[in-house]
């Protein structure tokens, strides 16, 4: 073998060598983007893609929220501008009408309502005072919505809302569904942790 082929054999296992380096540095680098996205983050509460995940709770699931398990009868799903998240309606032991809404805000977050029908407010004002507490206005605006499940709405339709909020992250919300009045909640905001979803059997 001559200096020439010796030379030209020599590059081409140098190069062989690492173009493999770069393919399994690739094939780890992809592994960490693929776990820190929540395919498979391997510490048992599922990603994205899971079943188990409360970005795809539906009717018919189970979801336990501190220690407490709620079936979901309905959900509402809403839609405004760029905005898009889910409310689902959930069937109390004692009676409580209660939600969970479930949105990406961009962090995923969920809040636990509980409706307060002998609350006399009306939202608009900046500030509003119930109950010792002061909550300042968040947001309001109206949203179409699609209900599947026992919801007892029409199957679509519009809702117009405003949200306030008070120190320490005490949510009050005004809703309404059509022509309806507002229907008053209060909320608290939930750990992921104290979410587990339970889905309807034969689905994981």
């Amino acid at each position: 073998m001559d200096g020439s082929v010796a030379y030209l054999v020599t590059t081409v296992v140098c190069l062989a060598g690492v173009a493999a380096v770069v393919l399994v540095l690739a094939a780890v680098r992809g592994s960490r983007t693929r776990t820190s996205e929540g395919v498979a983050t391997g510490d048992g509460s599922g990603g994205a893609e899971s079943p188990r995940d409360p970005r795809r709770l539906r009717p018919g699931d189970t979801v336990e929220i501190r220690r407490l398990s709620y079936l979901v009868r309905g959900t509402i799903r809403l839609v405004d501008g760029g905005w898009s998240w889910a409310e689902h309606l959930l069937d109390d032991p004692d009676g409580v009408p209660r939600r969970l809404s479930v949105q990406e805000h961009p962090e995923l977050e969920l809040v636990l309502w509980a409706a307060e029908p002998g609350v006399r407010l009306t939202p608009g004002a900046p500030i509003l005072d119930l109950d010792g507490r002061r909550y300042s206005w968040a947001e309001s605006g109206q949203a179409r919505y699609t209900a599947t499940g026992i919801t007892g709405l029409d199957p679509t339709g519009t809702m117009r809302y405003h949200d306030y909020q008070a120190p320490g992250g005490a949510r009050l919300s005004f809703e309404a569904y059509g022509e309806t009045g507002w229907a008053v909640a209060r909320g608290e905001v939930l750990h992921r942790t104290e979410v587990t979803v339970h889905p309807r059997t034969g689905e994981g």
